[in-house]
């Protein structure tokens, strides 16, 4: 027999399938940024733009900001959510990594590069998809 203590612990703790879909696209999205984020960040523009070479075209201090955006906004999406600290935050850093990624179509389609644009819009969806599950539909409560 549950005790009233138990079932609001059950009701106040979120479950379902957009929850976990909403945990799947937060952890896939937080390694995506989290990894590109920290290359922009560190790595030598020498070699980034082996990969990237849309990169030359920016200032190094650019390339560097945008890095450290992304790999924050990567912290965002879990930490916040999964510490139960300002869980709210994690909705937030989704919206700032959307509005990354609007940006960047922005970019890619002016220098004719469909391939990045559709790779950004995909990024970007996924992010607006976070947001609305964890401002609407599947909020994470703080810890008491």
């Amino acid at each position: 027999m549950a005790t009233a203590a138990s079932s609001a612990t059950a009701q106040d703790s979120p479950r379902g399938g957009l929850h976990t879909a909403l945990w799947v696209a937060q952890f896939l999205l937080a390694c995506a940024f989290g990894t590109a984020g920290l290359g922009k960040a560190t790595d030598p523009i020498a070699e980034l733009v082996l990969d990237l070479p849309w990169i030359a075209s920016l200032p190094v201090p650019l390339v560097r900001f945008i890095g450290g955006v992304e790999f924050l906004g990567a912290l965002g999406l879990i930490l916040p959510s999964f510490t139960g600290v300002r869980p709210g935050l994690t909705p937030l850093a989704a919206l700032g990594l959307a509005l990354v990624m609007l940006l960047a179509a922005g970019f890619h389609l002016s220098r004719g590069e469909t391939v990045g644009v559709a790779v950004t819009a995909t990024l970007g969806a996924m992010a607006v998809f976070i947001a609305w599950g964890r401002l609407r539909k599947v909020p994470i409560k703080a810890r008491s």
